[in-house]
């Protein structure tokens, strides 16, 4: 069978990563999350003290993109990629409110989205991947031969980080989360370098409603159905 490239694109916390991660170990593919990718460089950024009252220092942050190395190392246990940030395990640090909350000015960043552009195109040359962003369909791999594109409503996915981080043990605020939420669906999808939008030839999952099962079943179909045609 013939290995393609799958590419899923969609609002935050729409389960996007869950879902890739989910379909590459069923089908044998690799998961690249690039969503990590850009919370790992928030998470350094704030660690390094870059977020500043007038906001990000753009000239320090581009002057230490060669020393942020991210990678992805399966977690024996779970069989699920864990992010590393130059040699450490920072998987549960990278989905912090904090990181949440100042991810996406990081992320509209045009340096910052070419240079780690460069480094999932690299990862992707070989096909038989599966990689979830905000334009990977578009921008990334506009010619995938699978490309999805995933929404649901606001108070839903606010909902599902809510319980998210309830379960890890982490202190949470529905309200705080939803305006996080909007926020992020508003910056993600007016920012000038690769802003979030549907590929014209992306099939839409409006996951509002669905059970995991549900999507499962609709996301084998479509993989079925395109290496097959």
């Amino acid at each position: 069978m013939k290995k393609i490239t799958i590419a899923i694109d969609g609002y935050s916390s729409c389960g996007k990563s869950t879902m890739a991660k989910d379909l590459a170990r069923e089908i044998g593919y690799i998961y690249i999350d690039s969503g990590a990718m850009y919370r790992a460089v928030t998470l350094y950024c704030l660690e390094n003290g870059l977020f500043t009252e007038k906001g990000i220092d753009t000239d320090t942050l581009r002057k230490s993109l060669s020393e942020i190395k991210i990678s992805f190392r399966l977690d024996p246990d779970t069989q699920r990629p864990v992010t590393y940030l130059n040699g450490k395990n920072v998987e549960d640090r990278i989905r912090t409110m904090e990181v949440s909350s100042h991810v996406s000015p990081v992320a509209a960043l045009g340096f910052v989205r070419e240079a780690l552009v460069k480094q999932q195109q690299e990862m992707g040359k070989q096909k038989g991947i599966v990689m979830d962003g905000r334009d990977i369909g578009t921008v990334v791999f506009p010619d995938a031969e699978l490309k999805i594109f995933v929404t649901a409503s606001a108070e839903i996915r606010a909902q599902r980080r809510y319980d998210e981080l309830k379960a890890k043990g982490q202190e949470a605020s529905y309200d705080e989360i939803l305006a996080n939420v909007k926020e992020r669906d508003y910056i993600d999808q007016n920012r000038e370098v690769g802003p979030l939008r549907r590929a014209d030839d992306a099939m839409l999952l409006d996951n509002s409603h669905l059970t995991i099962a549900e999507q499962k079943e609709w996301l084998a179909e479509q993989f079925q159905k395109t290496t097959n045609g």
